[in-house]
Parts: structure tokens; sequence; C-alpha cells
């Protein structure tokens, strides 16, 4: 049988894609080597899913191209999203701004998408592997363990590496560079980070910091966690995304706050005391680890290029990572498939009529907080509306 649209990937742009085919008209099959669908959706968001963000738009997200993304986000937004998650009746609450999760659980999330992939006749085939994916003049041959499936379109959507427990894999990127399209060289974002001075007696230590590439970079003010191996949390996980191997990233850890002038008045106000007593807006385990140059002298008999060297490093902790935790705890992968080989409208290659590529497989990243659910609501509709329009 051939199919007017091969959905590769059961995940969330890929349902999505299906589900925006068929309601066009198109026979969709969806193909997916797991055992069930969405199953990123079902660990997302501590189980009840971060499904968008109100305010997402092109500068949320890192690509080669930063104006890749504002065609497909502009079609369809994230209230476009809510009214469907709306007309589902499945309850939602704004955690912080503009960061929406269920009342219950991610599994009403997967619930709708099938059920709007069932209402548009979409056909799925679980745990079935795809081999391969090759032209054949008319459209294409997707090659499975089952045997092989007709297409006149095919949309890549498997998603990229990170969380391999889930089944990860590089499948996308592979057919679209077996198919001449470039790709962006890759790597885990979001993720928490490893110091080669990391100490261990911090671990599990929090406070909300900013974080920042420098006075030109990015700026996120957000919570970070000491770890047994370096530092996580959403401030650092979004300041991942931007570090290049062996560059180093800033943290103030006294946000909002003028540090020397702090440290004067509390040496004014308190001589006596000890130098802990200078940080006091701070967990008391970072403090004693940051007053430890200081000794034990009181604040009285401390010099004041000994408290501005402190403030320095207060307001600007710089850290330099020797890693990351990899693929295993990033929340997504950055880069690749090239977006200069995609059309920002449709995601339909430009060079192979037919073939489409959605969702994290391509070179379009998106902050911590829903943002990366929304390019795959976004992204999959672009592409499974115009998919079915070449049928």
């Amino acid at each position: 049988m051939t199919y007017d649209v091969v959905v590769l990937g059961a995940g969330a742009a890929g349902l999505m894609a299906a589900a925006s085919a068929g309601q066009k008209g198109a026979s969709v099959l969806v193909l997916d080597h797991g055992p069930e669908p969405g199953r990123k959706i079902l660990i997302s968001g501590g189980g009840r899913c971060n499904f968008t963000h109100l305010e997402t738009g092109p500068n949320c997200f890192i690509s080669q191209n930063k104006h890749f993304a504002r065609s497909a986000l502009a079609r369809y937004t994230p209230r476009d999203f809510v009214k469907l998650v709306d007309h589902y009746r499945i309850a939602w609450h704004e955690k912080s701004k503009g960061q929406l999760f269920c009342d219950g659980s991610a599994r009403q999330i997967v619930d709708m998408l099938i059920s709007e992939c069932q209402a548009a006749d979409c056909e799925a085939r679980m745990q079935t592997r795809i081999l391969d994916v090759r032209s054949d003049g008319n459209g294409f041959v997707v090659q499975t363990d089952a045997g092989d499936v007709q297409a006149r379109s095919v949309i890549l959507a498997t998603g990229g590496l990170s969380i391999p427990k889930l089944g990860a894999s590089d499948l996308s990127l592979r057919i679209a560079k077996s198919f001449g399209l470039k790709i962006v060289p890759t790597a885990p974002a979001l993720v928490p980070l490893v110091l080669a001075d990391a100490d261990p007696s911090l671990a599990g230590v929090s406070l909300n910091v900013v974080a920042t590439t420098g006075k030109k970079g990015p700026r996120f003010e957000d919570g970070m966690v000491f770890t047994h191996r370096g530092v996580s949390g959403p401030a650092i996980l979004q300041i991942s995304s931007y570090l290049e191997a062996g560059k180093s990233a800033q943290i103030d850890l006294l946000p909002g706050k003028d540090a020397l002038k702090m440290l004067l008045e509390i040496k004014q106000a308190r001589p006596k005391a000890l130098p802990p007593s200078l940080l006091d807006a701070l967990p008391s385990r970072l403090a004693k680890e940051l007053v430890v140059d200081l000794g034990d002298t009181m604040l009285a008999n401390q010099p004041d290029k000994k408290l501005r060297a402190l403030a320095d490093r207060l307001s600007r902790w710089e850290i330099s990572p020797s890693g990351t935790e990899g693929y295993a705890k990033a929340e997504v992968m950055r880069g690749g498939i090239d977006t200069s080989g995609l059309s920002s409208q449709t995601m339909e290659a430009r060079d192979v009529p037919g073939l489409y590529a959605i969702g994290e497989a391509v070179d379009v990243t998106g902050w911590l907080g829903g943002h990366n659910f929304q390019w795959a609501w976004s992204s999959g509709v672009a592409a499974g509306q115009a998919a079915a329009e070449r049928k």
C-alpha cells in the first residue's frame, strides 16, 4: 500500500504532523521503534508536561539561522495549542510566567494527540524498526524490519540524541545526510555541567542566580543547584546550551545586589563578627566555602582589598566546565539538520521534494520552559499540512 505521508517517529512532533496531515485528507502512517507513542512527553515536566510557553518566539531558540523558526511559530502559536488542550478539557496551570503544565498527568497530552490521529484515520505501527529511506522516482520507499512501505512524502520526526534510555537515535540525521542535507554538529543541550574542581560537600545547595556568557551574551535568572560533579538547575541548563567546548560562564550569586556595598556595610555594622556573617544572604554551606580565604579574623580587621576580591567573585563567579553530564541527562540535542536546506514555511527539503524534517532533529533548540514542545507542535503542523497538500 502507498501512503500519502509516512511519519518517522511517534513523539511530540511526529504525532502532531500525522494528525495535521490526516486532517487535510491524506492517508498517513506513523512508524516508531518504541513500544508506545509519546514516551518523552510522558516524563516531561516531572510527569505533568510543560506543554508550551506563552511567550515563545524566535528569540527563544538557538539556530544557525535565528529567523528560521519565525514562520512556523507565527502560524501555529502557543494559544492555538492551548485551544486544543482546552477542547479536550485538560486542566492546566501557569507554573512560572508563561510556562504551562497539566494539572494532572502528561499522559493526557499523549492521549489527546493519539485521539487527534485516530480521528484523522492515521495508522500507527509501533515496535517497527526503520532501516532506510530511498527515493524511487515516484516518492519514497521506507524499509522496515516488517517490510517496505511506499510513501509520496516522508516526515523525519525521530528526534535527537537526548535521553537514550527512551530509544533516542540519530536516524533522522542519517537519513537527511543520505539525501544530501547538511548536519550542524550536535551536542547535549539543557544539560548539567561538570566542573573539574567540584566540591561534593556542596551537593544539594541551591540558590537563585544569574548565568551569562558575557556582557553581550544571553542572561538567565533562575535557580542553580550544586551537584556532586558540578552544577545544575534551570539557570545552568539554560546557559549550557550556549557553551561551546572550552568556553566559560559567569554566575552572579547575588542577583540584583551590589555585592561590594553589601560587604562594606556589614563590616561597618558588625565589626566583631566573623567572615561567614558577610554572606548571611547565601546558604550557610556555600557561605563558609566562599569566605575560607578570609580565615577567622573578625570583620574589623579584614582589609577592603579582600572584600573587593570576594565581591567580584560573588558577582562574577566564573565557571569553566570540564564537560557536561551528556545526552543521558540532557533535555534536548543542540544542532541537527541544517535549516539552510529546509523551507521555513513547510519544513520541506529544498532539493528533495516530499522530504520534511521537524522537531528536535532540526537545528532549532529552544530554551527551557516549554519552548521545545511548542517548536514540535508548530513545525509538525507546518510539515503535516504541507505534505498533505502534495498528495
